[in-house]
């Protein structure tokens, strides 16, 4: 038999008995547009992802204290204040480090802030002026903090949004006066709301002068001098220079440090946090593959059920066919084709379903959580030769029980 014909008479044979073949085809369908869907929302939360950590800043360098051990695993990082302001002014030097365009100190501290009978309990950070525009933040009303305020370690501080609305309501709070820890503060400025991910952070957050955290807030301070930091936020002039800048920030801060061995500082990039993170959610798109995968086992099953059961039902077409000099591939190639179609059919309806699903889904919100979904070309074709796959695997044991059946014993079955 030639394949034209082959094939004819397996759309024919799958034709004739058509609620059957639609229900087996369900099972494959239902497989392939779970995993299209599940793969969608797993690719659109991984984009989702690095597209929060990209919005912190750009070609962002995180200097922080403490040694990095073997395999670039923090030995104690923060648990001791080996960086100062004047190592963050150091690491801008045209000579020295070319490839650093700005840096931008902060110190951290938690704090009670209280205005009127309102209060809540939040985190303050002390950052110079680069701060601003280094991670990618702004006001919206009233003014950032000034090297004047820095330098005088002015008692002023700036809200964020979620912090002014909390205390203040839908008031401009610029010019209001705050207590923290005790101490009055007068309210600058106002940062813009940055909505989710890592930058909605800076929402529930108050920022002022890095000096007047060290002096006025921070519950310990060192006698060897200067206004220790726990991050220096290293801006890089451009992508292509991470490494480089890398470098020459590890060669001033060791000639400042005085370091022969270990080092007493760590250096990352968000492209090292994005890295790990994809590494993480790819594990999870995988999982939520394998997971979706099951059902493609369960139709494939589902389709070696049926083509045993129409090979007991067509014994005797078998036993004919030989007889009138079919051969056993011919047999074999038949079964083979109607399993191929059916898993194949199965597949390009789960295909479309699987993109109608993830399109539907696609910026609904379910129990507080936004879904984004990313659906992919190569998912889409995967599915489809995977589902072949599992046509071919299921089919082939149904139809070598066709193909070696005796002629004469198949005319006899009743």
């Amino acid at each position: 038999m030639s394949p034209l014909t082959t094939l004819i008479s397996a759309l024919s044979s799958i034709g004739a008995n058509k609620l059957r073949s639609g229900l087996t085809l369900l099972g494959i369908v239902i497989g392939v547009a779970a995993v299209i869907s599940l793969m969608a929302i797993g690719r659109g939360a991984q984009k989702a992802i690095t597209a929060n950590i990209a919005a912190l800043g750009t070609n962002l360098l995180f200097v922080r204290p403490g040694a990095t051990t073997q395999g670039g695993v923090s030995g104690g990082q923060g648990s001791a204040s080996t960086l100062t302001l004047d190592d963050a002014y150091a690491l801008v030097d045209a000579l020295y480090t070319p490839s650093v365009a700005a840096v931008a100190p902060e110190l951290r501290a938690g704090a009670q802030v209280v205005a009127g009978s309102k209060n809540t309990r939040t985190q303050v950070v002390g950052v110079t002026p680069e701060y601003e525009f280094v991670r990618n933040i702004s006001v919206a009303s009233g003014q950032f903090v000034t090297w004047g305020q820095v330098d005088n370690r002015s008692e002023v501080v700036i809200l964020g949004s979620q912090v002014s609305e909390t205390l203040f309501g839908f008031r401009d709070p610029v010019g209001q006066t705050v207590r923290i820890n005790g101490r009055q503060f007068t309210v600058t400025g106002v940062l813009k709301s940055m909505g989710g991910g890592p930058q909605g952070a800076f929402d529930d957050q108050v920022l002022m002068p890095i000096t007047t955290v060290y002096y006025r807030l921070a519950s310990q301070r060192t006698t060897q001098g200067g206004v220790t930091v726990q991050t220096i936020n290293v801006q890089v002039g451009s992508s292509n220079a991470m490494d480089s800048a890398v470098q020459q920030i590890a060669t001033v801060l060791r000639l400042r440090h005085r370091i022969t061995a270990t080092d007493d500082f760590t250096v990352t990039s968000q492209q090292a946090t994005i890295d790990t993170l994809q590494a993480t959610t790819n594990t999870f798109v995988v999982f939520l593959g394998a997971i979706a995968s099951i059902s493609l086992l369960v139709g494939g099953i589902g389709i070696m059920n049926i083509m045993l059961v129409s090979v007991t039902e067509r014994t005797r077409e078998i036993g004919i066919r030989k007889a009138i000099g079919a051969k056993r591939r011919d047999i074999l190639f038949q079964f083979m084709s109607e399993a191929t179609l059916l898993s194949l059919g199965g597949g390009g309806v789960g295909v479309l379903t699987g993109l109608a699903l993830s399109r539907l889904i696609n910026g609904k919100t379910l129990g507080g959580q936004t879904f984004h979904t990313v659906f992919s070309g190569d998912i889409a074709v995967l599915a489809l030769i995977v589902s072949a796959v599992i046509g071919i695997f299921f089919g082939i044991y149904p139809a070598f029980r066709a193909a070696r059946l005796h002629p004469i014993e198949a005319l006899r079955y009743e």
